[in-house]
């Protein structure tokens, strides 16, 4: 590959996973089209196609190799994705990450000039260690987040102050840097991060990423402020540093003709009638969790389309066995033409977008939920991992656009919530909850598309950010007091 020393270069440096792979994509693409720069995404060899094939032609963007080798740090053979990791080597996965620094230095000192380094390099917060060889090569460190200001915030306090190790599971508490009446318990952190003490593994590589993240010098974040105006404030409260929000970071949802049995079986019913069910691509429920689901969907009575995967305790990559579910439920669905299973992946952008979806059970998965609120879609809550829960919290509290129906694997669900839930959150009558959760949903599909709006007349708080980011690169190369460039 080969660098021009006079093109300025920012390089952007993702987590391994699909779910950050995408906003960072379309990071990349906004950036192109706002400056000159030559922009690099750098990732490991098997995770180089998924950019490839995403991108236009011609690009200002490139996608750049760095070294690595799973079975190095005791993890299967040519596992270089969260999506292949069994879940009992998710952090050793992470740990692992950390050996991307050697290489991301061997990569800048053999293709850039030490007196013209990158002009930024934007790196996932889960590679603090990015903000470090920044520094050392005077380029400018700026953390990305992925995910919302207000998960993004709760997960930097829970990991950085493990405030729960000093209550009980039935006590509430508040997080630090955020308002006091907002209250959690143990329940909405993760079981993966209930038990951290400061000491354990999960600690010991979130602890030092976090606060290597906190020492760049700015934080680029997957939301707007139209519609988390409070998540900005408490980010920014947080990181005492200056934040931009430029998302939502999501792909447009044009049919590519995949799947169209399935957009089929949607224009068959009535509109906002279907209930949407999708777990992402790494999250499942437990055996029993999935059996009461079951039912309950069907004594729901209403349409439903359930991309499913194999329950918690099994490869959920694996076949599906029918005894996960009640016996002969597909063929009934079928037969009564009142659902549809699909396994492993359905297009969940064209689902969203078409009009008889009218409510998203839901991992709440950040990607997920702006997907879902942009066409105007309602919530109906499972959190499962990371900050999810910390989502489904704003989903509820502030934004007022779903419910949760139940939390993680430890949460208790039975057929009859499951059918309560269900209906209510289909409910059209006005002045009903499901009426009002939908009408505020629609209402933050229009804000979230008026922040991304550029126009001459008119331009967006997504757009303006993103200018205003491009400025303050720019300025601070040119501003040889790198520590004071944004006092």
């Amino acid at each position: 590959m080969e660098y021009n020393s006079e093109t300025e270069h920012i390089l952007l440096l993702p987590l391994m996973a699909h779910g950050h792979f995408r906003p960072s994509l379309q990071l990349a693409l906004h950036l192109s089209t706002k400056t000159p720069f030559t922009i690099t995404i750098l990732t490991t060899p098997l995770n180089t196609h998924f950019f490839h094939k995403q991108l236009p032609c011609p690009t200002t963007i490139r996608v750049a190799e760095l070294p690595f080798n799973s079975t190095d740090h005791g993890l299967p053979p040519l596992v270089e994705n969260t999506s292949q990791v069994p879940l009992h080597l998710a952090t050793s996965f992470l740990h692992a990450t950390t050996s991307l620094e050697p290489h991301f230095r061997n990569f800048i000192t053999n293709n850039f000039n030490p007196n013209h380094p990158p002009i930024c390099i934007i790196f996932d917060f889960f590679f603090g260690w990015a903000n470090r060889v920044a520094n050392s090569i005077g380029s400018t460190g700026i953390s990305f987040s992925a995910a919302g200001a207000y998960g993004t915030a709760a997960y930097l306090s829970v990991w950085n102050d493990l405030p729960h190790r000093n209550f009980s599971d039935d006590e509430e508490f508040s997080l630090p840097g955020f308002p006091e009446n907002h209250r959690y318990s143990r329940s909405h952190i993760h079981r993966f991060m209930r038990f951290a003490d400061g000491f354990d593994d999960g600690s010991r590589f979130f602890q030092p990423q976090i606060r290597l993240s906190l020492e760049s010098s700015g934080w680029l974040c997957n939301s707007s402020e139209e519609i988390e105006h409070l998540g900005f404030d408490i980010l920014r409260n947080y990181v005492k540093l200056p934040v931009w929000g430029i998302g939502p970071l999501i792909d447009s949802p044009l049919n590519n003709g995949d799947n169209e049995c399935v957009i089929q079986w949607f224009s068959s019913q009535k509109r906002d009638s279907v209930l949407y069910i999708s777990f992402g691509s790494q999250n499942t429920i437990s055996p029993k969790q999935m059996m009461e689901l079951a039912m309950g969907l069907e004594e729901s009575s209403k349409p439903f389309l359930w991309v499913i995967r194999p329950p918690f305790g099994f490869d959920i990559n694996r076949e599906f066995k029918p005894e996960w579910l009640p016996e002969k439920l597909e063929e009934r669905m079928k037969e009564k033409k009142q659902g549809i299973v699909v396994h492993k992946w359905g297009p969940q952008l064209e689902i969203l977008n078409h009009e008889s979806t009218g409510g998203f059970l839901s991992h709440c998965g950040w990607n997920s939920l702006l997907e879902s609120l942009r066409e105007g879609v309602p919530i109906l809550g499972w959190p499962l991992a990371a900050e999810q829960a910390y989502n489904m919290k704003m989903m509820e509290e502030e934004m007022g656009v779903g419910v949760e129906l139940a939390r993680g694997l430890e949460g208790e669900v039975s057929k009859e919530k499951v059918r309560k839930m269900v209906g209510m959150i289909l409910e059209r009558e006005e002045g009903s909850r499901g009426w009002e959760m939908k009408k505020k949903a629609v209402e933050m599909g229009k804000k979230m598309k008026e922040s991304i709006r550029d126009e001459t007349e008119y331009k967006g708080s997504s757009v303006l950010a993103m200018e205003d980011f491009v400025k303050v690169i720019v300025s601070a190369k040119t501003n040889k007091d790198k520590g004071n460039w944004l006092n």
